[in-house]
């Protein structure tokens, strides 16, 4: 096998496996190159834009001169305008010789730009080089918001539009198309020059179209990619299930889509459970590598981490939808949605803010879950208790389910109703994770949570288990969970489900019961 499954810099499609970007690729030509636009990818981290990049610039080299740039290490150019200009002139030169451009062409670009007017110089330089060349002139930078609080920055970009309408009136040659790309879209720039000073939103950048091009991965194309590696290696997989299986878990975030099959080429193929590759890519072998992903430490999830500490009303606000439930209006105005979709952590979902994806979901709820779990009563319990839940690797719900209630009326009996709706889903967490930690997986079912129900999805070494968490509305609504729950099972295709009802009736019957309700056997519990 010559090709491998990459997460690191960008991928290069001879040497990787990896969705095909050629769409995408045709559409950006047609709809923005040839159409003379100026834009900005703006998307999360680990998104795919630097490989978008060097594809959409294999694509343009054969019509185009292409001058592609990164600030990723350029913190020196912008200490002056003059370092700057001189140092995108020495750049510049470099993309130039490799495209067959003119030695004297390259020649006149390359002479020093003036001391006292280095962007004025700089802009003349740009039109006499759009002059000389028989082929249009692409410009490209990635990672150009690592300097985007900088005033020599903005000057730049105030050079690039004026020379852009000065184009447009005939009256200036420039590049043909300007690409810039980022985390951060530089048309809503937030600048603060001096210490002290209120930051102003700052930016000449608006003259750029907007890119609306989805850049996650589809079923379908997950399912290509995954074609071409069981061409390669014959695993036997069913690729439309495992397909499906990985976007029902990253929502086709890049990142996270190749990841979970690195993982599962190089870490969980050749273990005790998955000996070879046709038992790694099975339903088991995918939800292995998930739970290896969500453990480990990388920039993405480390930069998660970083702005909850940084934003603490993000951090309360995805509490509150976690937790207890709560929706919060779909809002890009709302500067906390604003900066959860910038970085890729919220989404849109019929009009409300949602989490952009299972992993991250459960990442937040294994956030949350750790930061209380040392003073928690009942986490505590279980790790004491959790070897007794499992036998033969066959987890025991029913016992788990008995003995949360037991030890949940022994410390949280008394407590008010309120407590009970803010707390109590979080509470059966805190006593699950102790016990399928490092072993099972859960995850939150996004179809059913809402205020009054959530249900919990818990896979145990191939076995899974439907868990129905709900507040009490009392007799009638309890009966209409119940037909809920069944219902849900026969979608699953499971026989047993459990039903976990918190009451704040003063009258309740603590406990455990079990029924059957269509065939399927439920045990409710009451706390």
């Amino acid at each position: 096998m010559s090709k491998v499954f990459n997460v690191t810099g960008l991928c290069v499609p001879e040497q990787n496996y990896m969705v095909d970007l050629t769409g995408r690729i045709h559409r950006i030509v047609s709809e923005y190159i040839c159409k003379n636009k100026y834009f900005t990818i703006n998307r999360a981290r680990q998104y795919g834009k630097t490989t978008l990049l060097y594809c959409l610039e294999n694509e343009l080299r054969e019509d185009y001169v292409v001058v592609s740039l990164s600030f990723e290490a350029a913190d020196e150019y912008f200490q002056s305008a003059y370092a700057l200009a001189e140092g995108l002139t020495l750049d510049i030169a470099d993309c130039l010789r490799p495209q067959g451009v003119a030695e004297d062409v390259i020649e006149a670009w390359s002479y020093p730009v003036s001391e006292r007017f280095p962007l004025r110089d700089l802009g003349k330089k740009i039109t006499e080089l759009c002059r000389s060349c028989d082929k249009g002139i692409i410009l490209m930078i990635d990672e150009v918001d690592k300097s985007s609080d900088n005033q020599i920055f903005l000057s730049f970009l105030g050079l690039l539009r004026a020379k852009y309408l000065d184009q447009l009136k005939k009256k200036d040659e420039t590049f043909q198309s300007v690409i810039l790309a980022g985390v951060y879209d530089i048309r809503n720039l937030k600048l603060k020059l001096h210490p002290g000073q209120e930051p102003k939103y700052n930016s000449p950048w608006n003259i750029a179209a907007d890119f609306n091009l989805d850049m996650s991965f589809s079923r379908q194309e997950i399912a290509a990619m995954l074609t071409e590696y069981e061409n390669d290696c014959h695993t036997g997989m069913d690729i439309s299930y495992i397909s499906g299986l990985i976007y029902d878990y990253t929502s086709g975030y890049p990142y996270l889509v190749s990841k979970i099959c690195q993982l599962t080429e190089e870490r969980i193929t050749g273990t005790e459970y998955f000996p070879d590759r046709e038992r790694a890519w099975s339903r088991e072998g995918i939800l292995a590598a998930e739970m290896l992903l969500r453990k480990e430490s990388n920039p993405l999830f480390d930069d998660l981490v970083k702005k909850l500490a940084d934003y603490p009303e993000l951090k309360r606000m995805l509490r509150e939808m976690l937790f207890s439930g709560s929706l919060f209006p779909f809002d890009q105005d709302n500067h906390l949605t604003q900066l959860g979709v910038t970085l890729g952590f919220l989404k849109e979902e019929n009009g409300n803010v949602a989490i952009q994806n299972r992993i991250f979901e459960t990442r937040l709820y294994d956030f949350f879950l750790a930061e209380e779990a040392l003073n928690s009563a009942l986490y505590r319990q279980a790790s004491v208790e959790r070897n007794q839940f499992v036998a033969d690797g066959v987890l025991d719900m029913k016992l788990v389910m008995e003995k949360f209630c037991q030890h949940f009326t022994e410390v949280y009996g008394d407590s008010d109703a309120r407590f009970v709706e803010d707390e109590g889903r979080k509470l059966f967490l805190l006593y699950l994770k102790p016990i399928i930690n490092g072993t099972g997986n859960y995850y939150i079912e996004a179809r059913t949570r809402n205020l009054k129900r959530t249900d919990v999805i818990v896979d145990y070494l191939g076995q899974q288990y439907i868990i129905e968490l709900k507040i009490w509305h009392g007799e009638e609504y309890n009966r209409k969970g119940e037909l809920q729950l069944s219902d849900y099972l026969e979608i699953y295709g499971q026989s047993t489900g459990y039903l976990l009802s918190f009451s704040f009736n003063k009258r309740k019957q603590a406990g455990m019961r079990e029924m059957i309700l269509d065939g399927k056997r439920i045990f409710e519990v009451i706390v």
